[in-house]
């Protein structure tokens, strides 16, 4: 009798064992079971999305069955549990449920590019930001002032002070994050500068440098001009002339202007016009560069006082008025 109660035991708890087996083999097969996809879908786990929640959602969009082996895992193995990251993934076909759960707590997210041109005035970048996809526009409608004070720099003026650059984000970021990025990078990169200058400069100051910079931005895009513009207005204004920068000209007429600037233009008084006003302008006029950064804080020696734009986007470069001048009427006043 007992040996028959001991085999009828025996034989059941081969049985629990089994099904026991059986079943924890279930349940992983389904973890690891294929998504429900025939194409690449993105997902968005948004700020405060927790494990359950991304489960219900994925079992509604059917992409994922058996939505119970998840919730099974969340209760018996936790530590085996993801911890979700804000953003939006890319799910592909051949991925497993599993793996699909590793994804939304990777560094995986889907981002996008947004490119920032050297040159750009503040007022360009923050028309960019406001039609950036997938960007949370925070600053739409606020003034350049309100920005300002919202990334901690209240009553600085913002132009010059954001790096060109390009700038990766992903859905949950908003403008301020990238504005803060470039803010912090414009910092970085002219305190950099700064402390490799030259010894013999005119400007006095790493804010002066970021002005000059802006000029010699605004004036070319040929990398091998860019100290000698540097050294073209540090002579002149060591020798007390003007820059007389048409670049200048052109912001202090804002949105007045049409791509021309009139001999009118030229002599009107505005803070900027460096055909007006002595020394450089009061602020940065663009975003310079990192290459327009190092020429102001070192332009290179010479002896030129004068250039004009050969209309290939390249200059001339006089070291009198009278060579300027014949250089005016081969270049400008012929066309």
């Amino acid at each position: 009798m007992v040996k028959r109660l001991l085999g009828a035991l025996l034989v059941l708890a081969l049985l629990v064992g089994a099904a026991l087996v059986g079943g924890y083999v279930y349940w992983q097969s389904r973890l690891d079971a294929p998504v429900a996809l025939d194409e690449p879908t993105l997902y968005y786990v948004a700020p405060g999305t927790g494990f359950n929640q991304a489960i219900a959602d994925l079992d509604a969009q059917g992409v994922v069955d058996d939505s119970w082996a998840f919730r099974l895992l969340a209760r018996i193995a936790p530590d085996e549990v993801p911890r979700l990251r804000v953003g939006e993934y890319r799910i592909i076909p051949d991925m497993s449920a599993r793996e699909v759960m590793a994804l939304l707590g990777s560094n995986d997210v889907m981002t996008y590019a947004l490119t920032v041109p050297e040159g750009w005035t503040f007022r360009q970048m923050r028309e960019l930001l406001d039609r950036a996809e997938k960007l949370d526009n925070r600053t739409t409608g606020m003034s350049d002032d309100e920005v300002m004070a919202l990334l901690g720099r209240e009553g600085t003026y913002p132009e010059g002070w954001f790096f060109p650059d390009t700038y990766r984000y992903h859905l949950g970021m908003s403008d301020v994050d990238i504005l803060r990025q470039a803010l912090e990078r414009m910092e970085q990169m002219l305190s950099e500068a700064w402390e490799n200058r030259a010894d013999d400069l005119t400007i006095e100051s790493p804010y002066e440098a970021l002005i000059m910079a802006s000029l010699i931005e605004r004036e070319t895009g040929a990398p091998e001009e860019r100290r000698e513009i540097a050294g073209v207005f540090k002579r002149r204004m060591e020798q007390g002339m003007r820059l007389q920068t048409d670049p200048t000209v052109i912001y202090g007429m804002g949105e007045r202007y049409d791509g021309r600037i009139t001999y009118a233009d030229l002599r009107e008084a505005t803070p900027y016009n460096t055909y007006v006003i002595d020394g450089m302008p009061p602020t940065p006029i663009a975003m310079p560069g990192w290459a327009s950064l190092e020429a102001a804080v070192d332009p290179l020696p010479g002896e030129t006082l004068y250039f004009v734009s050969k209309g290939d986007g390249t200059h001339h470069f006089s070291r009198t008025l009278r060579e300027h001048n014949n250089a005016v009427n081969r270049y400008i006043r012929n066309q």
